[in-house]
């Protein structure tokens, strides 16, 4: 029946239906890299040492639930974090209270977005790297949300593909912009190493999740009502 139909169908049209099937194909491919069909496993490959070194979402695992560093990249990771391993342990692991419809409201605005660009600097999806970095982010934090708490460890373990630390091509240096400013010390691994960038994100996301407009207008006080104006006496 289906080649009946494509035959029956005029030249310049069916030119135009293979084109726009080869288009179809052509960005789903684009945006779904070989690891999307699978869950992410891989939270950080570190490209920013000698060699390249993936860890598994379960060395972080462990390592958050009992405090053993069982894989050598996280432990250069939190060597190079400007942090004791206990200190980013008890950060990642902390959790804050957040509105889903805030936080979704806050990274889909231009504000939003920029600080989605400035967050993967230089950690984004291993194979599509920033061309869906922000998109990468954002669906990890979002999901991380639904249940009204965020942390560190939920969004890195939300992380809908592989994600790596690059440094290389003269393009990414392996630093990543911390966005709690004035909380780390200038100059340090505090600033930008990737674990300290863990510790900050959950708190600044609960501290830019947009509140409902409406419910702020619920929310504030009626005014006063009027007293009758005062009379004079003529």
């Amino acid at each position: 029946m289906a080649k009946l139909i494509l035959m029956s169908t005029s030249p310049p049209v069916f030119k135009r239906i293979l084109a726009g099937l080869f288009v179809g194909t052509a960005i789903s491919a684009s945006v779904l890299p070989a690891s999307a069909a699978v869950d992410n496993d891989l939270p950080v490959r570190w490209n920013t040492g000698a060699a390249v070194w993936s860890t598994h979402q379960d060395a972080f695992d462990t390592f958050l639930d009992s405090g053993d560093i069982t894989d050598r990249g996280l432990e250069g990771g939190l060597a190079r974090s400007g942090w004791t391993s206990d200190e980013v342990k008890a950060g990642m692991t902390k959790t804050y209270s957040v509105n889903l419809v805030g936080v979704s409201r806050f990274l889909y605005s231009d504000a939003g977005v920029k600080f989605l660009k400035n967050a993967t600097n230089s950690y984004f999806p291993y194979y599509s790297m920033n061309t869906y970095a922000v998109q990468a982010l954002r669906s990890a934090i979002i999901a991380d949300s639904v249940d009204g708490s965020i942390s560190s460890a939920g969004i890195m373990k939300a992380l809908p593909t592989d994600f790596r630390l690059a440094d290389f091509c003269n393009t990414y240096t392996g630093a990543q912009n911390i966005c709690a400013e004035g909380r780390c010390a200038p100059g340090t691994a505090q600033c930008t190493s990737l674990l300290s960038w863990y510790v900050f994100l959950p708190a600044c996301i609960q501290a830019n999740q947009m509140a409902d407009p409406v419910a702020m207008v619920k929310d504030t006080p009626a005014p006063a009502p009027m007293q009758d104006p005062v009379r004079g006496l003529w």
